[in-house]
């Protein structure tokens, strides 16, 4: 088994930068800071800000494109993913980026407005105004044409959550290879 999992607190270091592809799929980048402060050797504190390439797809691109700005505080969650090219003079680039999921706007920068309100709104005031057809806070799920990837149940208006754990779906059938909790080397 394998997770990849990242998840992030920082500073908006750029308004995102929106694109909007064929059927009108839409795309938002971002650079993300993290900073972490210690004691060196010599008494002093260092900070040390690391930058975070972020990508967004489809309505929380959207979401990002009206309401995030540069210096605000926001929270993300993802996966990891690096893609390579060959530059013009023939050299293999890597760039790593997160692909976030899940994007929740803890504070904006002081003084800061936009479209969502003022500067002192709570993250909680945030997701009101922007609603439920936004949510902020809820994983996007991949575009999928209509009637695509619907399992039986949900083509007949049965629970589309029968096949998790928990729910008596084929999933939830006990420990993988006769394992039990206590194996696990964690």
């Amino acid at each position: 088994m394998s997770i990849n999992k990242v998840l992030l607190l920082g500073n908006i270091g750029k308004d995102p930068v929106v694109r909007y592809f064929d059927k009108g799929v839409a795309k938002a980048t971002f650079p993300l800071a993290t900073s972490e402060t210690y004691t060196n050797q010599q008494g002093e504190t260092v900070t040390s800000t690391e930058w975070h390439n972020i990508v967004l797809w489809r309505a929380l691109a959207e979401v990002a494109e009206k309401t995030v700005k540069k210096g605000m505080q926001v929270y993300v969650a993802g996966k990891i993913k690096t893609r390579s090219y060959v530059d013009k003079d023939g050299n293999n680039k890597y760039i790593t980026e997160i692909l976030a999921d899940t994007m929740i706007v803890m504070e904006k920068k002081q003084g800061q407005t936009n479209t969502s309100g003022s500067a002192d709104d709570s993250a909680a005031d945030f997701k009101k105004k922007v609603g439920n057809s936004h949510e902020v806070n809820e994983p996007v799920p991949p575009y999928q044409a209509p009637g695509a990837g619907q399992n039986k149940n949900q083509a007949e208006g049965g629970n589309p959550d029968s096949d998790y754990p928990g729910s008596g779906g084929p999933f939830n059938q006990g420990p993988v290879n006769g394992q039990n909790e206590d194996d696990l080397p964690f």
